[in-house]
């Protein structure tokens, strides 16, 4: 089922994206308390990023990964929107789009997949519930 493998390549360059973006924004946070919450919610990106890779795999779909171009553009995004900014609450400010506009694909994807596997669903209900914790916990820095 084509929704299947759809729905689990948003996961995966969702949580991939979750990965990249935290790994750099942890170069400028010198807040400890900070860089804790950002280093859990790098973990969870990443254990999110396996299950979907290992779901697609078991099922025998290719994952589609962020695409070169996509990433470098993100890289450059970030450096510019921390040139004259690196504060803990810009940063937090900053992962708070990213996981709101994950919570709102989430929730468009589980609308439009609703015949995808239960695995598929689960984890992406894993993802969205992950999302729109990151939002409530990372308001403490803003």
């Amino acid at each position: 089922m084509q929704g299947n493998a759809e729905l689990l390549n948003f996961i995966y360059q969702n949580s991939q994206m979750g990965v990249i973006t935290i790994k750099q924004l942890l170069e400028f946070c010198e807040d400890a308390n900070f860089r804790r919450q950002m280093q859990s919610q790098y973990d969870e990106y990443e254990a999110i990023h396996r299950a979907a890779d290992q779901l697609l795999r078991q099922n025998g779909y290719d994952e589609k990964g962020i695409g070169a171009l996509e990433k470098m553009k993100t890289y450059l995004m970030i450096n510019m929107q921390t040139l004259t900014d690196k504060s803990s609450s810009h940063i937090a400010e900053m992962m708070t789009v990213g996981s709101t506009m994950g919570i709102i694909q989430a929730l468009r994807n589980l609308r439009k997949y609703q015949d995808a596997e239960p695995a598929g669903r689960d984890l992406m209900q894993r993802l969205l519930k992950f999302e729109e914790k990151n939002v409530t916990e990372i308001k403490q820095f803003i």
